[in-house]
């Protein structure tokens, strides 16, 4: 390695300090040599050749979303994920990375060009595209037009796999009545609709239930994780964790408990409701039947890249580990996101360039690009030619 600067990066916002090296040149080592690239395409090609599909029917399936983890996002985690372990970046592979059956994925709604997180929900809990803002209905239902609901729902493969007597459940890092896992449970013209304080009155006058209620009405969900504890408790009611807080109080107008209600249709089948890692750690596996408990999107969303690349790594992070406790010939493991961002990172970096970090080459304005890019939203466009700080977690 020639010509070679090292930085070390530490901060209370880091996943532990980590080492890496940004050269200026790459002339010596491996991968200079040609031998090099050709021993890792015939490697490639022979666990290729080696590969033997499944042909038996799979005992389990794990549907993993990142939410806006478009292709981008998950080349920039790439390098994050082998910087924060000490390597370059570049060269490391994610645990998706080596799957053995890899493909992108078309996206857009019924009317939109572009898809939200809802009406691509809809496509892969259920199977068919359907209008942007709408979840688990056809591209029949007219979002937020109540009375076009009833006739045109559609259900997911989690509603079918409960039908046929098998366990399912739900693990999200958002509100578990969020657009991403409400299509595997409820049908919508809207995915605002969280709690019956969200319904207009059009809406009650025709019928229609909030997701909230939906959640614990519509399927039997063996285990559900995730937030929204707001939406599920009567209006003012303190939160447990946040007692404090005004803006984490129950939202429901209709004064009922929706945890209350889950545990009792469920009392005959050993059902626990656990809010805090203490709890959870209590759950006995054996005897619990019924357990009632998404950030990359949300960290794009707000320009803040720090969060979204960290949160997909986190997520990789998850499918490894899912990976280690199941067993392939049983389980069909699927990864995929619902659709990107306007997130890019093109800033003319050298090799093993800190992922947060700026280009050598400046801009017009003299100033140096981010390794990383927001086309529009926050982050876009600098007041008076300041660029933030991007290895900052507000970022």
């Amino acid at each position: 390695m020639n010509q070679s600067s090292c930085f070390w990066s530490k901060n209370s916002h880091s996943y532990g300090n980590f080492l890496f090296f940004m050269p200026w040149s790459l002339e010596a080592g491996e991968e200079a040599e040609p031998f090099y690239w050709n021993e890792q395409a015939k490697k490639s090609l022979d666990e290729a050749l080696r590969l033997r599909p499944h042909v038996h029917r799979a005992k389990n399936i794990v549907l993993f979303v990142g939410d806006g983890m478009g292709v981008s996002t998950v080349s920039a985690a790439r390098i994050l994920r082998g910087q924060m372990e000490g390597q370059y970046g570049e060269e490391t592979d994610l645990t998706i990375d080596r799957f053995p059956y890899l493909a992108l994925s078309k996206t857009y709604s019924v009317d939109k060009q572009v898809a939200d997180s809802a009406s691509t929900a809809t496509a892969y809990h259920c199977g068919v595209k359907a209008n942007s803002k709408t979840v688990g209905v056809s591209a029949s239902a007219v979002p937020y037009e109540c009375n076009t609901t009833f006739g045109n729902e559609v259900y997911s493969v989690l509603h079918r796999a409960k039908a046929q007597g098998k366990s399912v459940g739900i693990v999200t890092t958002t509100r578990v009545q969020h657009a991403s896992p409400a299509a595997a449970y409820a049908h919508s013209v809207s995915r605002s609709w969280y709690s019956d304080s969200d319904l207009p009155p059009t809406a009650r006058r025709e019928g229609c239930a909030d997701i909230a209620t939906q959640l614990v009405t519509n399927t039997d969900i063996d285990v559900i994780l995730g937030g929204g504890r707001m939406y599920m408790t009567p209006k003012g009611t303190p939160d447990p964790e946040y007692p404090s807080s005004s803006s984490r109080k129950g939202d429901r107008k209709d004064k009922k408990n929706l945890i209350e209600v889950w545990l009792n249709a469920r009392k005959d089948r050993n059902a626990r409701y656990v809010w805090n890692k203490e709890q959870l750690n209590t759950v006995d596996v054996r005897t619990t039947d019924c357990l009632l408990g998404g950030r990359i999107d949300h960290g794009h969303h707000d320009g803040i890249a720090k969060l979204a690349l960290t949160e997909t790594v986190m997520f990789d992070r998850a499918v490894q580990r899912a990976s280690e406790l199941t067993k392939e010939s049983e389980t069909l493991t699927v990864v995929t996101a619902d659709h990107s961002h306007v997130f890019t990172f093109g800033g003319n970096t050298p090799r093993g360039n800190p992922i947060f970090g700026l280009a050598p080459k400046n801009a017009d304005d003299r100033l140096p690009f981010t390794s990383i890019l927001y086309a529009n939203g926050p982050g876009y466009v600098h007041v008076n030619g300041t660029r933030a700080n991007v290895s900052a977690v507000d970022y």
